[in-house]
């Protein structure tokens, strides 16, 4: 076996792991709230920007790899990686300390409103996996699978973060602080 696939090997089981972990995790504490805890409601408006930040890391780590600066693809996805987990420090910590919003608006704007929420959760915890093999891949220089998987992680990862934005956006009237 090489040295490689003994990389792969070596974190296939933490990829599993994590990507039961992470959903279960946020599903359970999501209705979780510590007692008499301050609410923090200035973290739904960073954590948008970090997932805008994320779309843009994204999008450059992409033309950077097609330009060929690795390097700095490395670097970016590295970031991307970093204000993915920061943000979901940040949900949870938000989620646990403060009261849920409700979506305010009617008729079409909500239905479009709660696909758009939906298919953000849904692929939020389909891109775990992804995210993580991909990265394990780029790790273990098997860069023939880790472009593969790229091609499907990459606009879903993008979508996740774009979408987190809009979610936000859309919510953010109907935040009573």
């Amino acid at each position: 076996m090489s040295s490689n696939s003994s990389i792969e090997k070596k974190y296939s089981r933490w990829i599993v792991l994590l990507s039961v972990v992470i959903p279960v995790a946020v599903a359970v504490l999501f209705f979780v709230k510590i007692p008499n805890a301050t609410p923090l409601p200035v973290l739904p408006p960073i954590y948008a920007t970090i997932n805008g930040i994320t779309a843009v890391l994204l999008v450059v780590a992409v033309w950077a790899v097609k330009n060929g600066k690795i390097q700095l693809h490395q670097n970016l996805m590295k970031t991307a990686i970093g204000c993915s987990l920061l943000f979901l420090v940040m949900y949870i910590a938000y989620h646990m300390t403060t009261p849920s919003t409700k979506f305010g608006g009617e008729g079409s704007i909500k239905y479009v409103y709660y696909f758009i929420l939906l298919t953000h959760i849904l692929l939020s915890i389909a891109i775990i996996p992804l995210v993580l093999i991909t990265y394990v891949r780029a790790l273990a220089e098997r860069f023939d699978k880790h472009k593969k998987i790229a091609k499907i992680t990459f606009p879903l990862w993008l979508y996740v973060a774009v979408t987190g934005v809009v979610v936000y956006l859309m919510i953010s009237p109907y935040y009573n602080f």
